[in-house]
């Protein structure tokens, strides 16, 4: 997709964050704060990213995580700016911003996926089917 096509896609804060590395303010934005069940997808490409039995409360006012539903599917590069040293997460199929991820978190990962609510898109369980992610159902499968 080019960025013509982008920008009619996408909203003018999720054309910001994923292509130009912004970062939403704290605290304002759509997913900090949402804690059903279900997955985090890739806003441009739908691409599942993260789920919901992986988020957490940082208290840091974005979304966060312990870990990917997949690994293989994101890109980490070492982030200078802002006078910081960061590692930051991309998607690999879009090359998309979606955040950084630190070190400081629970465990057993001990990680925190520190994401953009504007990278991303939420698709509650009860919808998974319908939108064509039904093999993420398992993921909320009770024993």
């Amino acid at each position: 997709m080019n960025k013509n096509e982008l920008k009619e896609k996408l909203t003018p804060i999720q054309y910001e964050v994923t292509q130009n590395n912004g970062t939403e303010p704290p605290f304002h934005n759509e997913y900090w704060n949402e804690f059903a069940d279900g997955i985090y997808v890739d806003v441009i490409s739908g691409k599942p990213l993260f789920s919901s039995n992986d988020k957490y409360d940082a208290g840091c006012g974005w979304p966060s995580f312990t870990k990917p539903i997949s690994e293989e599917d994101l890109v980490e590069n070492t982030d200078t700016s802002h006078f910081m040293v960061r590692t930051e997460v991309r998607t690999k199929e879009t090359d998309s911003h979606l955040g950084h991820v630190f070190n400081d978190g629970p465990h057993p990962t001990g990680l925190r996926y520190c994401m953009n609510s504007a990278s991303l898109r939420f698709v509650r369980k009860e919808d998974l089917e319908a939108e064509g992610y039904g093999k993420y159902k398992v993921l909320f499968d009770e024993d």
